[in-house]
């Protein structure tokens, strides 16, 4: 048996990155999987790929219309919404705040932030009638430390979508209804690529390099995986996470721990060597 038999799941942006992982792991584990995103080649070769269990909506998160009828398709077909993965996402805009792009920061808050609200605000009527489901947001480590992405906006959006899976979560779970975030670390996904402006196709086929560079940022000595992200999802989804609600689990490696062991004590050595010789 699998840990998600029965459950009816969407997951969006589930054509690439943490989201594609998510899709086949949510599958594997026997979950039905809605695939909500924008690519629809991609969507359909993966429903086909992963069988009659898995199926392909095509959705632009950030458009409430398309929020409505998602929702209502997936009710009319399967009866009901046991889990939503907010996963869907795009890059923020860098450089210092004298010069943004105004225009551009609408667009991120759009894709990281006011479609988690539109999914939340579709699926919550669902959930309260069922008293039961799962809610997922795809936050980011980013969210409470500055520096770990290159954009601050993708950290401000992330930092919001963090706070109203909080305050969300204190309304719905009155009705049986789980609300969770999971904060990434560096996970190797095109969307590093995208962020230094690439073509997301091209940016989809830059994993290795992103690899070797995510490999020694956190204390776990490898670079994150979209399967690390999805297995968290799997337990937030089942019914093994009935009593947690509120909460934003982060998945890093210990990135967000603090400076680095070994970095630590070889500072500590050049410093106690620089005070032997300044003491003579």
């Amino acid at each position: 048996m699998g840990r998600l038999d029965g459950k009816v799941c969407i997951i969006t942006g589930g054509t690439t990155g943490i989201g594609l992982g998510t899709v086949e792991v949510f599958a594997k584990e026997g979950a039905t999987v809605i695939v909500a995103a924008r690519r629809e080649a991609e969507g359909q070769a993966l429903a086909a790929r992963l069988g009659p269990k898995v199926s392909f909506a095509r959705i632009d998160v950030t458009e409430e219309a398309d929020w409505t009828r998602l929702i209502a398709d997936t009710v009319k077909a399967h009866g009901r919404i046991d889990c939503l993965f907010n996963n869907a996402g795009v890059p923020g805009p860098q450089g210092g705040i004298e010069g943004i792009d105004m225009a551009h920061y609408e667009r991120c808050f759009a894709g990281l932030c006011r479609s988690v609200v539109l999914g939340m605000k579709h699926v919550a009527p669902v959930m309260k009638r069922q008293r039961a489901g799962s809610i997922i947001n795809n936050g980011s480590v980013a969210a409470s430390r500055a520096g770990l992405s290159s954009s601050m906006i993708y950290s401000m959006a992330k930092a919001a979508v963090v706070h109203i899976t909080t305050c969300v979560a204190m309304e719905l779970g009155e009705h049986n209804v789980r609300v969770n975030s999971i904060s990434p670390g560096g996970i190797v996904t095109g969307i590093f690529g995208k962020a230094f402006g690439i073509d997301p196709k091209a940016a989809d086929r830059t994993a290795e390099t992103v690899e070797k560079a995510l490999a020694t940022v956190q204390p776990i000595p490898r670079a994150g995986r979209p399967e690390d992200i999805a297995h968290a999802a799997v337990f937030l989804a089942s019914d093994e996470s009935s009593f947690i609600n509120g909460h934003d689990l982060v998945v890093d490696g210990g990135a967000v721990g603090g400076r680095m062991w070994t970095m630590q004590q070889e500072g500590l050595k050049a410093m106690g060597a620089a005070l032997r010789a300044a003491a003579g």
